[in-house]
């Protein structure tokens, strides 16, 4: 689950037309900033508790391989199905900060839920812990299409690289102090009130997030053209042909394995929750390291290259996992695919943001959401299937990382044509392309 990575790319939406004039912050803005990372904060807190270790909860509970990839692929296939519904839920408040509230606070169940799976007879205590995920889905797809259209609102364009600089900084602090927290607690209170206490205080941190994010106060409310404008299909677009392409092939083979890590960890390599955190922690020190040099990379060598590449070292740090004869061995592959997946996500939503026009862009970016969804959707399942079925999870990791590499190579491969022409709703943005 690695939503946060899309809100810390939303960077080139829209370019204002008066550069300068834009440059004085407003009290307003400035109490937007502050709450915006205030937010990512106590989100990055809580997010470790199903990031990291619900796969490794529901190892304990005695799920089996196809379970653990139901639980990360069925939440993002129902959030592809009401991302839809975002348009139709917007048009009933005034602005976004209104409309995100409820949808917020239900993605934010998710936290609390699977607290009460020790109360289910032990069969079922599975399936609920899938369930837990799933039914805060529904409401996660319409939150965070929502959310993105919040961030644009909230700040001028020229200081929304800042503030995604400044979140992606403080989410990955917030994460990677929290998972080595949970980690050294899991491992010293008994099961299962250890991992209840965690999602009950978990839960608690997410909604001070989402209260932070009732403080922001939009500036430029999105018209109703952006919001419903048929007249630009996303599907008509070569260019946003190529970014579903794109995200398909990256987020499946990368999500391939999701199921299978904690299962090679925790059942070939004996990791418990205090190794766990550690190779969380690796992995968010990778993508912390390559957040900072992500921009000028792309710049140089362009979005396509610097997603191809940022697969071909997602393969590498595949080989490695399953080259690795102990936990510890595990780590440099750890954070290798933290930097490649940061490198990855954000050159990809940056490719996607140059072929989004403003006057739909929450269109757009809701096709895009459904797009990530779907690929989330496949790639669990495609490597729980895998692992039923082929000799070990060695092999499985070898599959993986193959179809990493192979996306490497596929990337720049695909013919690059100019998008079709269409219709912008301000005449000084076509002067500014």
């Amino acid at each position: 689950m690695r939503l946060p990575l899309l809100e810390t790319c939303l960077m080139r939406m829209n370019r204002p037309h008066n550069t300068t004039a834009s440059q004085a912050m407003t009290a307003e803005e400035r109490s937007n900033f502050r709450h915006l990372v205030f937010d990512i904060v106590w989100f990055g807190v809580a997010f470790p508790s199903i990031a990291r270790f619900l796969s490794v909860y529901a190892i304990r509970l005695g799920a089996t391989p196809m379970q653990i990839g139901w639980l990360t692929a069925l939440p993002a296939v129902v959030a592809l199905g009401s991302s839809s519904l975002a348009v139709w839920w917007r048009r009933y408040y005034t602005d976004a900060t209104r409309a995100v509230f409820w949808p917020g606070l239900g993605y934010r169940l998710m936290f609390l839920l699977p607290a009460l799976t020790p109360f289910f007879p032990a069969d079922w205590q599975p399936v609920w812990l899938i369930l837990a995920v799933a039914i805060p889905a529904l409401p996660q797809g319409i939150s965070s299409v929502l959310f993105l259209v919040l961030m644009r609102e909230s700040v001028q364009q020229t200081r929304l690289t800042a503030l995604m600089g400044r979140r992606s900084l403080t989410f990955n602090i917030g994460f990677g102090i929290s998972t080595l927290a949970w980690g050294l607690w899991l491992g010293w209170i008994a099961f299962p009130i250890n991992y209840q206490i965690m999602f009950v205080v978990t839960f608690i941190a997410s909604v001070i997030s989402l209260l932070h994010v009732q403080q922001v106060f939009v500036l430029n409310t999105t018209p109703a053209l952006l919001t419903d404008q048929p007249a630009v299909r996303p599907w008509r677009s070569p260019g946003f042909r190529r970014v579903a392409f794109f995200t398909i092939i990256t987020h499946i083979s990368f999500t391939v394995l999701q199921p299978i890590i904690p299962l090679w960890l925790v059942d070939r390599l004996g990791a418990d929750e205090t190794t766990m955190s550690i190779f969380g922690l690796a992995e968010l020190v990778g993508a912390a390291t390559m957040s900072v040099f992500t921009g000028q990379i792309a710049q140089r060598i362009g979005s396509r290259l610097a997603m191809s590449v940022g697969m071909f070292g997602a393969g590498i740090a595949g080989i490695m996992l399953a080259a690795a004869p102990g936990v510890v061995f595990t780590y440099p592959a750890a954070a290798l695919s933290g930097a490649a997946w940061n490198l990855m996500a954000i050159s990809l939503f940056g490719y996607f943001s140059d072929n989004a026009p403003i006057e739909n862009i929450t269109g757009y970016t809701t096709i895009y959401n459904q797009v990530v969804s779907l690929s989330f959707f496949i790639g669990p399942l495609l490597g729980s299937q895998l692992a039923s079925f082929s000799p070990g999870l060695f092999t499985v990791l070898l599959i993986g990382a193959g179809m990493r590499l192979v996306a490497s190579v596929l990337i720049p491969q695909v013919p690059s044509r100019r998008s079709l022409p269409v219709r912008r709703a301000r005449p000084s943005f076509r002067q500014t392309k």
